[in-house]
């Protein structure tokens, strides 16, 4: 097979480049941007997938993103492609502020400046027990009416980005290939001039 490892990667190996990519996060990123940007769809649907995408990785259910990300999409004629791109703005670099920011966000909705101060989550033994109803009140509640305001923020601004993206990308190509097709004109009539007088 084309491209194949010569040695397979093990365990250990697919879960650290699931955390951390081999090369590096900007290549990543790029390599996803490049993906969206490439997509045949119009550009509202492109725009509208990854927008769904990331609004649904600002939302405390992991696990679920990209079947929230699929149903937005669907809900918003969005390409479905695009909402599972959008996805990777949740990742394990941003994981961390996106969570402070919903649990913050969602606190201050919630209760304003005086935020109940209650015993302290231990996080590890509510999962270990799977005690997810006491995780709905602390953490979950906040972090879900905090995903809605930041979520549909970064949504609208990731909307007008790749839409706007996907314009100029289209627009590029489109000229490229007419450049591409003027000179293959012009190489056409040089040859058939020089045919003719010889």
């Amino acid at each position: 097979m084309l491209f194949r490892r010569r040695k397979p990667a093990d365990l250990w190996e697919k879960t650290r480049t699931l955390v951390w990519p081999r090369r590096s996060f900007w290549r990543s990123a790029q390599y996803f941007v490049k993906r969206a940007l490439r997509l045949t769809a119009t550009p509202h649907a492109i725009a509208a997938g990854v927008a769904a995408g990331v609004f649904a990785s600002f939302t405390p259910f992991m696990g679920f993103h990209f079947f929230i990300a699929a149903g937005l999409a669907w809900c918003l004629g969005g390409n479905l492609v695009a909402s599972a791109i959008g996805t990777a703005i949740g990742n394990p670099l941003t994981f961390p502020f996106i969570w402070g920011a919903t649990l913050e966000t969602g606190r201050m909705i919630l209760y304003g400046g005086d935020i109940p101060q209650g015993a302290p989550i231990h996080l590890g033994k509510m999962l270990s027990h799977l005690e997810f109803s006491q995780l709905w009140e602390p953490l979950l509640k906040p972090m879900s009416i905090g995903a809605l305001p930041l979520g549909i923020t970064f949504a609208l601004v990731f909307y007008f980005l790749t839409r706007w993206a996907v314009f100029g990308f289209r627009e590029q190509r489109r000229k490229r290939l007419a450049e591409r097709a003027r000179r293959r004109a012009n190489q056409q009539a040089f040859g058939a001039g020089t045919a003719t007088s010889s």
